[in-house]
């Protein structure tokens, strides 16, 4: 029950602060907490973590993950394979077991003797009895159940050689002002710490050792950012039906009001949160506050894309600026509601009926999310139009390393073309719809600048350039050819795409966006490391800069690495930019995990391969 068990032919793996740890629990063991609070204890010696919590999408007893990069390097995706299983879950015991790399750790609860054939040759099994430890120390059910959560990560201190010390005053940190919860769980961590220092071989070839790797980067997840960013952005109204994982968006958004959007003098809201009776209703309510002037916005999922199909259709062809901040998940249908995705590419692309074309925007991280999600306003308001902020689970409900927040206190918003009541007193000529500039962007009024002039109502039907109604084709001809127009104009607006060139001139690219961002840095890595040379182009908004296509075509053949079965990033270059499709290699990982490093540098070299397409290194010049 207690012992090391090793019969390997395989050498142990030998690490310091680089490897991976999953946690292997059941939902509503209250194992997230625990997990979470080894991650921070990591952080807390300076060695940047990166974990991931894969969940099911009922409230309790179905399996759960909490996966753990630990990278002195800084590898923020996931690399794929895990060095040290904690296997908690009867139920996924043969699954977890397998996923160990070779030369792996598997650390689980021996209370309950297990036949040999249950494990692995070739790796080390640490057995700790948990549940009997803890049946001895407490009596409450509930406390035995949290607490023996909390003992792992005290054995997991002593095995991977952490400070204790650091553990100890996280969890005084964490439950400041609660004395009665210091003592309890430093003495579960206790219990676990010193278990493993008696019974086990400690350490483990896996090591923390403290480093300086984590400085003043932050710690949060994509949602939170997304709503401190709309915030920051200007946003004063946001209409939402709850969908997962979209919901944080709007909770952060409502905290952080309460928090900056609050009258100091009267206590009076200068925000407004309307949760509607369904989707459809919440993205006609920030219709209807941004067409009053309010910077309005929604967050949703694919389903609730699916029903706003309709009024992002009005708002397209009435021009009214809003924001939809879309957190992807698994679809079509109900799909896998706490599985990643980037599945609405297409859907938001081209949303609604008729000829209709989004501006889109792809944040990598939660910094990204905070950045992006505010521009997104000044976005919607220059160009008059919606804008979606296309994140997904991974990042949005991931906490996750990054760089600090910032913002320019002399920013100004951008709001476009808003014609002034001074404007129309004098005479200026006004067309609601009329290209006076030759961007396809035309003029506007807030309703009420002037008693009598400018523009009081929208429609969605067919107008002239002065908004009157009208079914004669050159004046719909027009209209379709401005917006087309306006959409030109987006590109130069747009973030611009992030070039990385390989080390040596190469033939070949990558093209990706979003969460992929950090397993393809690492996959870029790994390439280099093979002697595969290949440039990459982080896409970071539609349409597509002009820089996109010329990237493509500058080169043999282009990788396109998205995480969806149908190639929507592919489809959208094909159709946009006129690309052979020959020429787009698709690499494509769909199945609700976030993509790792491995992956995406297995699929190239095996596509490589398979094309018979070597990238040849430039060879160094020697002088003569």
């Amino acid at each position: 029950m207690n012992t090391t068990q090793s019969t390997q032919v395989t050498q142990p793996i030998q690490r310091c602060n680089d490897f991976v740890i999953k946690f292997a629990n059941v939902n509503g063991s209250g194992s997230a907490s625990a997990n979470e609070l080894f991650a921070r204890a990591i952080m807390r010696m300076g060695v940047p973590v990166a974990p991931r919590n894969i969940f099911p999408s009922n409230i309790q007893g179905m399996p759960t993950w909490y996966e753990m990069r630990v990278s002195a390097a800084g590898w923020l995706g996931r690399r794929g394979g895990c060095d040290l299983m904690v296997a908690m879950n009867p139920q996924t015991w043969d699954r977890d077991i397998a996923e160990i790399e070779p030369g792996g750790y598997l650390v689980y609860d021996s209370t309950k003797d297990l036949p040999k054939s249950r494990f692995r040759e070739d790796i080390t099994v640490l057995g700790i009895p948990l549940t009997e430890i803890c049946n001895r120390e407490y009596s409450d059910p509930r406390q035995r159940q949290l607490f023996k959560n909390i003992m792992y990560v005290g054995a997991l201190t002593a095995l991977l050689d952490m400070e204790l010390d650091s553990v100890v005053k996280l969890i005084a940190d964490q439950y400041r002002g609660k004395d009665k919860l210091i003592d309890a769980n430093v003495n579960a961590i206790k219990l676990g710490y010193d278990y493993a220092k008696t019974h086990l071989s400690c350490p483990l070839g896996l090591r923390v050792e403290r480093a300086d790797g984590v400085g003043d980067m932050i710690f949060v997840n994509g949602n939170d950012a997304c709503g401190l960013g709309a915030v920051f952005g200007g946003a004063t109204v946001a209409g939402w039906y709850p969908i997962t994982p979209s919901t944080s968006v709007i909770e952060a958004f409502a905290n952080y009001c309460r928090k900056y959007r609050t009258d100091p003098d009267n206590g009076m809201a200068r925000y407004a949160v309307v949760q509607a009776e369904d989707e459809l209703a919440s993205i006609g309510m920030v219709i209807g506050a941004a067409w009053n002037g309010a910077r309005a916005f929604t967050a949703t999922s694919g389903p609730g894309i699916s029903l706003m199909q309709e009024f992002f259709g009005l708002a397209y062809f009435a021009e009214v600026p809003v924001v939809i901040f879309n957190v992807q998940r698994g679809g079509p249908s109900t799909g896998m509601p706490t599985r990643t995705q980037q599945s609405d590419l297409i859907a938001c692309a081209y949303a609604s009926h008729g000829d209709t074309k989004h501006v889109l925007l792809f944040p990598e991280d939660p910094y990204e999310c905070f950045t992006l999600g505010a521009q997104a306003f000044d976005l919607a308001d220059r160009l008059q139009t919606p804008v979606f902020v296309l994140l997904d689970l991974d990042i949005g409900m991931n906490d996750r390393l990054c760089k600090p927040f910032d913002w320019d206190d002399q920013r100004r918003y951008d709001r476009g073309k808003v014609m002034t009541a001074e404007q129309l007193e004098a005479g200026k000529n006004f067309g609601r719809y009329l290209d006076v500039d030759g961007d396809g962007i035309p003029w506007r009024t807030i309703p009420g600048t002037h008693p009598t002039k400018g523009a009081f109502f929208s429609r969605g039907t067919t107008r002239n350039a002065y908004a009157k109604y009208s079914e004669v084709g050159t004046d719909y001809v027009y209209n379709m050819e401005r917006l087309r127009r306006k959409l030109e104009t987006a590109k130069k607006l747009v973030p611009a795409p992030i070039l990385q060139r390989a080390s040596q001139p190469s033939r070949f690219g990558a093209i990706y966006y979003g969460s992929t961002g950090p397993a393809m840095a690492e996959a870029f890595a790994l390439l280099e490391a093979q002697g595969i040379h290949v440039d990459t182009l982080r896409v970071r908004g539609f349409p597509f800069a002009d820089e996109v296509i010329d990237f493509i075509n500058a080169r043999d053949a282009v990788f396109v690495v998205e995480q969806n079965e149908s190639g929507q990033l592919r489809m959208l270059l094909i159709n946009e930019g006129e690309v052979d499709p020959k020429r787009l290699i698709r690499v494509l990982h769909y199945d609700g995990t976030p993509i790792t490093a491995r992956f995406i540098s297995g699929r190239i070299t095996d596509a490589l391969a398979a094309h018979k397409v070597t990238p040849l290194p430039i060879r160094k010049q020697v002088a003569s």
